[in-house]
């Protein structure tokens, strides 16, 4: 077969389309000149123009601002970088799961606000915990006195995970559950809810965030040192890549670092630094890269500075595909292919004019779908003063309905690539986090970090300036700052917490230790306590304890007594 001479480059052809080039750049930097003399002399509205990270934002930008960029890092959605996106098809094949955080009171309660969520359209459930089970406590503990169901679904057995989910097929809904001190404590309860349904577990679907070092950076929910707490995580992935291959062990989570207020730069910059320390924990432990890479997932809060947001999401998919290709070796695309849950920012609602959460929610949502996220959480109106009514977490819901079937942004995948503004921000992201490692690096590493306050104290920083910002006038939040008639007449109504649901949960405790088997609960506390001095994995013998219906705080109780505890040095 002869090659047509058409198809052979004519050097004199391709020095002409550079010539033409460069003349295109010159003659766009000169009027980009004479633009600029203008804008300067031009009145402009008294504002500061920097992104939410606090970066100086230019007035325009243009094709000179990617002169010198890799065409490659942008690629095709489905394809190495990424950066367009993880999937091919993206929302033509598949929308975003729809999945709200929802937990509350007893088991039951929250059971009927799933069915009621599932009935409305909702594409996946998600787990809120109350605070005595993120830190593993029994209902009945005397720690839990006046917690129990008040943030979240108390949990303390596989008792209550089986009435959390009666009536809901495991084999067809993804669950997700956030979870971190304990979790694979309730990861336990959940497989063996599962089992009692008849379930097989490689059929799971969902994820556990189960993320202990953002715990230590941001949240505090832990219980375990970080030796020990990484060790059940990565047992987690062993046993997960085996047993529960379509189910995610770990939601590498930035959402949480930046509640707790880190910079968009910040929050990406330090999960992924985490989401780096837990594959090289598994490589440590002799696991194969691409056994349990594919299984690993993230999730990140999206916030109001719209692109911003977007570029994180480009951005994250780009740097984590680069990493675990070419350090980590991995040689499986699934691999290379970062996933993640979104999740509107709870810290940007307000108290004052509640109404407006809305709004925020809608436009936070649409940046989360035109960053190319897998699933999404909307936040109700009315969370900042309580748990979310049925009418609010309804409206919640709606949002990402009329997202999804109403605004269009489905139709097309990326639809903002290659806008100069979003390309220059997903590069600069990308360098200022590869900045933010190199620092990280030169501390020892992410748990040198953690031990010697650094990261605490960057959050904290990047705290103070924002609310400073706020209080100075020179960030103007509607409603708080600016734009405060009203906000004293607006009435939301509330969810309410029955105060005997407490009283439900301890008589549901003692009659289950009375009903159960107490000798094979004690061998199977006995045996979990021997594991935990061997390098044996832990999940088989925590799942025997789940089985057998230890508490959870049975089982956290044999483990401290092995691993001990963590207590956070003074930093500040």
């Amino acid at each position: 077969m002869t090659i047509r001479e058409k198809d052979v480059p004519n050097i004199s052809e391709v020095v002409k389309a550079l010539s033409e080039r460069d003349q295109e750049i010159s003659d766009l930097k000169a009027k980009l000149l004479k633009w600029e003399s203008t804008y300067e002399r031009a009145n402009k509205r008294k504002a500061v123009f920097n992104s939410g990270s606090g970066t100086e934002i230019s007035p325009l930008y243009t094709d000179l601002d990617r002169a010198e960029a890799d065409p490659g890092l942008l690629g095709l959605p489905g394809n190495y970088p990424y950066t367009r996106g993880p999937y091919a098809t993206m929302y033509r094949s598949k929308l975003w799961t729809m999945r709200q955080f929802a937990g509350f009171a007893t088991a039951e309660d929250t059971n009927a606000r799933y069915k009621y969520l599932l009935d409305h359209g909702q594409t996946g459930l998600s787990v809120a915990f109350d605070f005595p089970t993120l830190m593993g406590f029994d209902s009945d503990h005397s720690r839990s006195l006046g917690e129990v169901g008040v943030c979240g679904v108390a949990v303390s057995s596989t008792l209550d995970m089986e009435e959390l989910f009666e009536g809901i097929p495991l084999d067809k809904v993804s669950v997700s559950m956030t979870i971190n001190g304990p979790a694979i404590i309730l990861f336990c309860f959940y497989i063996a809810a599962a089992e009692k349904q008849g379930v097989d577990t490689r059929v799971l679907r969902g994820t556990i965030q189960n993320d202990i070092l953002k715990e230590y950076q941001a949240q505090h929910a832990w219980i375990f040192p970080p030796n020990p707490a990484l060790r059940c995580i990565v047992d987690m992935f062993d046993w997960c890549s085996e047993n529960t291959p379509k189910y995610n062990p770990i939601s590498i989570s930035g959402y949480h670092i930046r509640e707790a207020g880190a910079t968009a730069v910040e929050e990406l910059a330090f999960t992924l630094a985490n989401g780096f320390e837990y594959v090289e924990k598994g490589l440590e432990s002799g696991l194969d890269i691409d056994s349990f890479a594919p299984q690993l997932s993230f999730f990140f809060d999206v916030h109001n500075d719209f692109f911003e947001e977007i570029a994180k999401l480009r951005a994250a998919r780009r740097i984590w595909a680069r990493r675990m290709r070419k350090v980590y070796g991995a040689k499986n695309p699934a691999s290379w292919r970062l996933r993640t849950h979104c999740q509107t920012a709870g810290v940007s609602l307000t108290a004052q004019q509640a109404e407006n959460n809305i709004v925020r929610v809608a436009y936070q949502a649409m940046a989360a779908s035109l960053g190319g996220t897998q699933s999404l959480h909307t936040n109700s109106m009315d969370e900042t003063l309580a748990l979310p009514t049925e009418k609010a977490a309804r409206i919640a819901l709606r949002t990402q309905q009329i997202l999804a079937y109403e605004s269009g942004i489905p139709n097309t995948i990326d639809p903002l690539a290659g806008s100069f503004y979003v390309e220059t921000l997903t590069d600069n992201i990308e360098r200022e986090a590869e900045i933010i490692f190199d620092e990280i690096e030169t501390l020892g590493g992410v748990v040198p970090g953690i031990e010697s306050g650094w990261f605490q104290q960057k959050i904290a920083h990047s705290a103070m300036r924002q609310q400073n910002e706020i209080e100075s006038g020179e960030r103007t939040v509607v409603g708080v700052n600016q734009f405060t008639e009203g906000s004293e007449s607006i009435e939301i109504d509330t969810l309410k917490i029955d105060k005997e649901v407490e009283k439900r949960q301890i008589a549901k405790i003692v009659a289950l230790k009375k009903s159960r088997d107490e000798s094979k609960v004690s061998e199977c506390l006995s045996a979990l306590h021997q594991a935990c001095r061997t390098d044996e994995n832990l999940v088989p013998k925590i799942l025997e304890c789940a089985r057998s219906y230890c508490t959870l705080f049975e089982i956290r109780d044999v483990m401290q007594e092995v691993f001990g505890s963590y207590k956070e040095p003074v930093f500040f």
